[in-house]
């Protein structure tokens, strides 16, 4: 089994590329600096930075809402390859090929940097006992889904 899960914070905005002919595809590049707690000392904090490649749907989707800073949630398959630079030296590559993606904070948390703004005792977002936010039908068309 081939597959990766993993929530980080995009390092800066997608690399965003379309493919030529007839078919043409949207390719998004972008990195994830998912956190490495290391166990000698307690206060040391590394990051991973992994490598994503989103194609066609979600390289669109890469384009329009995600930015550097964000956090979001991938799902993926691990993709290797290799090339020969200029110098003629041999390049190893890793990648995460995306199949999903998603936001993992929310909007007011993003803008607060990670801490979600309160009213009442009530994270800013939620507007029912449910959980659930109402959404007025004007923003129905900024969605990625309908």
């Amino acid at each position: 089994m081939n597959k990766f899960i993993g929530i980080g914070r995009l390092t800066r905005d997608p690399d965003v590329r379309y493919t030529q002919g007839e078919n043409s595809m949207c390719v998004a590049r972008y990195t994830l600096a998912i956190d490495r707690h290391v166990k000698r000392d307690q206060n040391q904090q590394t990051a991973d930075f992994i490598s994503c490649l989103a194609f066609g749907k979600n390289g669109e989707f890469a384009e329009k809402y995600l930015h550097k800073g964000m956090k979001i949630a991938v799902t993926g398959r691990i993709q290797t390859g290799s090339y020969t630079n200029r110098e003629g030296q041999k390049v190893y590559t890793t990648d995460i090929v995306v199949e999903d993606q998603e936001f993992a904070e929310s909007k007011s948390a993003q803008q607060t940097g990670g801490v979600p703004q309160q009213k009442n005792g009530q994270p800013d977002d939620i507007a029912d006992e449910g959980g659930f936010m109402d959404i007025p039908d004007s923003l129905d068309e900024d969605l990625p889904f309908h």
